[in-house]
């Protein structure tokens, strides 16, 4: 079980083609900060049938895409 499980489950839920979250929305879904490892992470959530698309760091934003 991953760290990120909680917010990889919270993204499934959304159900939305496409949405953005903010650093501290994520921090509120997965119960922890988000941190560099996110990058590492970010892959497992093809499992629940999504994907990461772009991270801003100037925004703090993560925009989540359902996979193709």
């Amino acid at each position: 079980m991953s760290k990120y499980n909680p917010l990889w489950e919270y993204v499934k839920r959304n159900g939305s083609q496409s949405f953005k979250m903010t650093f501290e929305e994520i921090q509120n879904a997965a119960g922890i900060p988000i941190d560099h490892s996110f990058l590492k992470y970010k892959k497992e959530l093809l499992e629940y049938g999504y994907q990461v698309g772009k991270i801003s760091m100037k925004e703090k934003t993560v925009i989540f895409h359902k996979a193709e």
